[in-house]
């Protein structure tokens, strides 16, 4: 009789023991999920940017012909750009660093490209380069959003694998903190846009 209440006892603990690990574990997944989702939703705000830049490219030199320089930098960074991919997988510091330089290059691109615009005062009374200003200030403001949005996964799901007793199961399982986005070293500062 006694042996069958140990026994009973042993298994309810491991019952206990397996749930606690299943809970903690599909926890940490959803967790992880989100910010899988987060780090596409980022990519997907700066895609939208970066498909608006032939646009904006092709309206402005049919206005200012003589500005390859500026041409050539916005398709340079742009290519560069939609090279690099995040992996949520793999998320580390120095990878989201990488990224953030090619997008940093793109969004110094764009700039000397609205600066050029600017120059001319029929490209800015065009409703069609007008509209997609609009939309790039909207796309700016969406990447903002987005990582934002992301930083907040990217903590939760930090504080969750972090957090006691989540801790063991993160490290029996593999499950790593992310690196979350930074602003750069030179944030503080206006870009250059090459104009003297």
């Amino acid at each position: 009789m006694k042996k069958n209440k140990v026994l009973w006892i042993l298994v309810a603990v491991a019952v206990v023991l397996l749930m606690w690990v299943v809970s903690g574990y599909n926890g940490m997944v959803k967790q992880q999920e989100k910010t899988t989702t987060a780090v596409a939703n980022v990519e997907a705000a700066y895609q939208r940017r970066a498909d608006m830049m032939p646009q904006l490219a092709k309206m402005v030199r049919a206005y200012a012909k003589h500005e390859n320089e500026t041409f050539a930098a916005v398709t340079k960074a742009r290519n560069a750009a939609t090279q690099i991919h995040l992996d949520a997988e793999n998320l580390t510091p120095e990878k989201l660093q990488q990224y953030e330089v090619a997008q940093n290059q793109v969004a110094q691109a764009f700039s000397r490209l609205i600066a050029v615009a600017e120059a001319y005062p029929e490209l800015k009374a065009s409703e069609n380069f007008r509209t997609l200003q609009v939309q790039e200030e909207g796309t700016e403001n969406r990447i903002n959003e987005a990582r934002r949005a992301f930083n907040r996964a990217v903590q939760e799901y930090n504080i969750t694998i972090r957090s006691f007793p989540n801790v063991i199961i993160a490290s029996m399982f593999g499950f790593n903190t992310m690196a979350k986005f930074e602003s750069s070293a030179s944030a503080d500062k206006a870009p250059d846009l090459g104009f003297e």
